[in-house]
């Protein structure tokens, strides 16, 4: 899930916290590995000032989750210094009202593959794909606009669907990533979170003993 991944280029590691989105090499990597869902050009590379609005914009989407997992806790990462809710939730919108998007219709020459060779009719249609849309900006707009509009979309679309009420902040020590439950009993990110989180119980438990 991209807006996962967004807010997650800040986590822990056994040295502390990490920020993939800390200097523009570590922006242009991060970019360019998610540049078909930012509708980035494969050879994209971030400056200065793409890697700051970047930033601002995850740590806007990053005050919403920790909004959204509230009564819980928020993510240990930033929980402390991040932007107000009516400031996020507005630069949010902004970014995604900034490059606006409309379908549009793409059908691409060649055979069909759903269409047996035997079947095709002889017409100007024979040589066609099948038809497909695709979402596109309705503007023109910079690259760095484009990614943030469509980070911003994901982060709108995710905290507007069904799935919001499963994100959760992990629990595990040293965690600070947020996570989407998938099914009842899940507690941690991951099986390593959750390994992490009963050693660390069951150390405490003989600690008191």
């Amino acid at each position: 899930m991209p807006i996962l991944e967004f807010v997650s280029t800040v986590r822990a590691t056994r040295a502390g916290l990490t920020d993939t989105l800390s200097d523009v090499a570590g922006t242009t990597a991060w970019c360019r590995e998610h540049a078909a869902e930012l509708d980035l050009p494969a050879g994209f590379t971030a400056s200065e000032e793409v890697r700051r609005e970047l930033v601002e914009l995850r740590q806007a989407v990053r005050a919403l989750f920790a909004r959204a997992v509230a009564p819980g806790p928020a993510s240990r990462a930033d929980a402390g210094r991040l932007p107000g809710f009516a400031e996020s939730l507005d630069l949010v919108n902004a970014t995604a009202l900034a490059v606006p998007t409309a379908p549009r219709l793409e059908w691409p020459t060649g055979p069909d593959p759903s269409v047996p060779p035997e079947s095709s009719a002889p017409s100007d249609l024979s040589s066609s794909s099948a038809p497909s849309a695709r979402n596109v900006p309705a503007v023109a707009a910079g690259d760095s606009a484009r990614a943030r509009a469509a980070l911003a979309s994901a982060a709108i679309a995710f905290l507007a669907g069904p799935r919001r009420e499963l994100l959760r902040a992990c629990p595990a020590p040293r965690c600070v990533l947020y996570f989407v439950r998938e099914h009842a009993r899940q507690e941690w990110c991951s099986v390593a979170c959750g390994n992490r989180a009963r050693a660390a119980r069951h150390y405490r438990q003989h600690r008191d003993d």
